[in-house]
């Protein structure tokens, strides 16, 4: 009788902070709540509601793409055994409240897609066993909160398309299980964090599209997991490490419309055996185009176009099979 009251009264706290949400939503075009959340069912049974099969609490809720809108309210904080929390594509707005720092046991957190705005709380520093944060496509501004330091367990960082301005804090490097970092389409500035070298398990840096200044950092071809990376459309000086070009694993490299300088090792592609994209166009990249290009043998795309290159160019392109190409002005 004890467990069935416990039950039944934490059933009813997951319902009154699910319902407080439904009963401010403001549209629900496809009637997803309006046909599937009453009081009369258990919560259990709601759609995009997935409970835990040892004590019947909300484990995760999955809202996606179901064009509602509204803030989040407070008392969301109360689904204390949540999971996993996906509200991505809809249209909820406001700032985020503190009192999600709640949700101890969050692993997923998908709020992109949406409107919210405001500076990126502080709350996350309490999430600890988060490991997927995606924040993208919405109007968060401030700079980005170095407490992030404190999620250990954090494996994907997205906040593209805010309004996120400052520097890249030092302290992303010292997480060390990060595998995605995605800071595309905000309003950066400063230099590349050295520290960002200590982050070893990157797969994906895509930091294109802010006001990034300074040198590439050498210790970037520290990041041997790489498989993209993407610094285009910034205003980096310097010439590119040639030790970047030695990350065997990687198939995306970005480097457009900056203004980097210097020339291209002459072995370029003999330690990038899966290159499949070379982006250096806009740039002020100068000397011979490297006669290694042939052992890209997965090249797909080759943008060199509007630098100051001499030398055959077109002779040397021509051995790359099947790759789209842009020399144009280079």
């Amino acid at each position: 009788m004890a467990s069935s009251a416990m039950t039944h009264t934490n059933i009813t706290t997951g319902q009154l902070a699910l319902l407080s949400l439904k009963f401010k939503i403001s549209s629900d075009p496809f009637h997803y709540l309006d046909e599937s959340w009453s009081s009369a069912t258990s919560v259990c049974h709601w759609v995009g509601v997935t409970c835990g099969s040892r004590h019947q609490r909300v484990k995760s809720l999955n809202l996606s793409n179901m064009s509602l809108i509204r803030t989040i309210p407070h008392n969301f904080g109360n689904l204390s055994f949540l999971v996993s929390l996906d509200l991505g594509s809809n249209n909820f707005y406001g700032n985020l409240p503190q009192e999600m720092a709640r949700l101890r046991r969050l692993k997923f957190l998908d709020l992109s897609f949406n409107s919210f705005s405001g500076e990126i709380p502080s709350l996350f520093e309490f999430l600890h066993q988060l490991q997927v944060l995606n924040l993208g496509n919405n109007s968060f501004t401030g700079t980005i909160p170095s407490s992030f330091s404190n999620i250990s367990t954090l494996e994907t960082l997205y906040l593209q398309f805010n309004s996120i301005d400052g520097q890249i804090p030092k302290v992303i490097g010292s997480l060390i299980n990060l595998r995605e970092l995605n800071l595309r389409g905000n309003k950066l500035i400063g230099s590349i964090p050295l520290s960002l070298s200590n982050a070893s398990r990157l797969e994906t840096l895509e930091i294109s599209y802010n006001s990034l200044q300074g040198n590439i950092p050498e210790g970037i071809s520290n990041l041997h997991n790489l498989n993209l990376l993407s610094i285009e459309y910034n205003q980096l000086t310097g010439s590119i490490p040639f030790t970047i070009f030695n990350i065997s694993r990687i198939e995306f490299i970005g480097f457009t419309s900056n203004s980097l300088s210097g020339n291209l090792p002459s072995g370029l592609c003999n330690g990038l055996p899966i290159l499949k994209g070379l982006y250096l166009s806009f740039n002020k990249l100068h000397g011979h185009v490297p006669t290694s290009l042939p052992n890209c043998s997965k090249l797909q795309i080759l943008s060199l176009s509007y630098n100051e290159f001499d030398g055959p160019i077109h002779s040397e392109i021509e051995l790359v099979q099947k790759a789209e190409y842009e020399c144009k002005d280079a």
